[in-house]
């Protein structure tokens, strides 16, 4: 196992300084040519050059001197590059800039350089650096390539263009002011694509006249578990939130996530605990957006699905603060996909019915007589407290004893179980499995029609495919 500590990331200013190429081949040109881009005054030393390497001497600007290293080359030189053919030549390049205290990078031979050369991908002066510490060049190579597919040409010239504003936004105030101001902008449509350059100048006049900090709050739905579930708009205002409140079954995952200089404050909450009320959380969010912060309120599942989601948007409306919605993916979408238990299915299921098992009482005030005669799958939320209660209203009021039922624990998640049982015999079985929270229940003939089994060469995106079977209650087969 490689044990090498990763480099710093830095950016060296060379316009103007002196650098040092020892070699002629296509290789030392390449080089040659990155810090001429730089705008260096490079020296290539070495008895022969390669055509490219002529070219950049005729149309470049670069020095040649046809002869071979010695230590005294190096005399007023920043960075110096050994990309000669000749390795125990680099070596005593390298050996003789390490004396000198001069940067030195060699090709190939990460152990004896100072300095290595990313992968780069330019947009103006825009740069993204991708390095892998010289143990895979082509993976480098390959996140290259995709960035280099993703990234959009525009973001050069809106770089400058930031660049100029900034001595504007310095006049705002204090940082949470200048902060508040960039997010607005980075976050305005004029920027979602290559920007209209009149649309542009009218997001960045409105942003820079407007005088005091003003944050916004977006309602973000973290999906079941799995963090690559996330909607690609939820992963966006992660990596660049100031503040993210979220709940007790946000996987660490997806909060790992977030950038590393967010806040994050858990406000979960357990059946038996509820650390902090919902008003509390909205004063939470409605205080930090005051502050002129980007904060993130996230939530398992949908927001709007048995999230409160609801109640702190009109919370935000009434005070006044800016918010948006982001929806995830249900649990019960997100569970049942990780089940393979078709939700709706023509022979099976005529509609979807979503309830939540929470309660004020020790009993369920749901409509059993509709539920016990329904054709629709029934799909209870925070089922586990209340799965007695849940089986005997469906039983008491018709339903049939042998009724296809299914239990998610840790639904998309690596620990994901699944029992497939009866309803009959679901809270027998369930406690002998030691079914633990979160777990999210399905009653219906829709659950008996899931696959329990892959054909040779599936691929299971949610962890290990691990499934009970029905009339069972052994751990081995959850």
């Amino acid at each position: 196992m490689l044990t090498t500590k990763p480099e710093l990331p830095v950016n060296l200013r060379l316009h103007g300084r002196s650098c040092l190429v020892v070699g002629g081949g296509p290789v030392a040109a390449r080089k040659a040519h990155q810090l001429l881009s730089a705008g260096a005054q490079v020296t290539m030393l070495a008895p022969q050059l390669c055509a490219t390497a002529r070219h950049l001497v005729a149309s470049h600007g670069l020095l040649h001197c046809s002869r071979s290293f010695s230590p005294q080359d190096l005399s007023g030189m920043m960075l110096v590059v050994a990309a000669s053919d000749n390795q125990p030549l680099n070596h005593k390049v390298a050996a003789s800039c390490m004396q000198q205290g001069i940067l030195v990078n060699v090709v190939d031979d990460g152990a004896r350089s100072t300095l290595t050369f990313p992968a780069v991908v330019q947009r103006g002066v825009l740069q993204v650096a991708i390095s892998t510490a010289g143990h895979a060049p082509a993976l480098a190579r390959r996140l290259k390539t995709e960035l280099e597919a993703r990234l959009p040409a525009f973001l050069g010239p809106l770089t400058e263009r930031l660049g100029m504003l900034r001595p504007q936004v310095k006049r705002l105030g204090d940082i949470k002011a200048r902060r508040a101001a960039w997010n607005r902008l980075l976050h305005h449509p004029a920027l979602a694509a290559d920007p209209d350059p009149a649309a542009l100048e009218e997001a960045m006049a409105a942003m820079a006249a407007m005088p005091s900090a003003r944050g916004h709050v977006a309602l973000v739905g973290a999906g079941p578990g799995d963090p690559e579930l996330l909607t690609l708009k939820a992963l966006r205002l992660l990596q660049v939130a100031d503040v993210v409140v979220h709940d007790r079954l946000v996987s660490a995952a997806i909060l790992a996530l977030a950038r590393p200089e967010a806040t994050l404050i858990n406000v979960g909450k357990t059946p038996q605990a509820h650390n902090i009320s919902q008003e509390e959380i909205a004063e939470l969010l409605i205080r930090h957006a005051q502050d002129g912060l980007l904060v993130v309120r996230l939530k398992g599942g949908d927001p709007f699905i048995f999230g409160r989601g609801g109640e702190e948007m009109e919370a935000l409306a009434q005070a006044g603060v800016p918010f948006s919605v982001v929806p995830g993916i249900t649990a019960a979408m997100g569970c049942a996909a990780a089940a393979l238990i078709p939700l709706t299915h023509r022979k099976g299921a005529q509609g979807l019915r979503l309830l939540t098992a929470h309660r004020q009482t020790n009993w369920l005030e749901l409509p059993w007589q509709e539920l016990a005669q329904s054709k629709d799958t029934l799909v209870f939320y925070m089922a586990l407290g209340m799965l007695e209660c849940i089986v005997a209203g469906l039983l008491q009021h018709g339903m049939a004893a042998t009724m296809p039922a299914a239990l998610i624990e840790q639904g998309t998640m690596p620990g994901q179980r699944v029992l497939r049982t009866t309803l009959a015999a679901l809270v027998q079985q369930a406690t002998a499995m030691a079914i633990s929270s979160p777990a999210l229940l399905i009653v219906g003939a829709a659950s008996a029609l899931a696959q329990t089994s892959l054909p040779p060469g599936s691929a299971y995106p949610f962890g290990d495919a691990t499934f009970g079977k029905a009339g069972t209650g052994s751990k081995q087969d959850a």
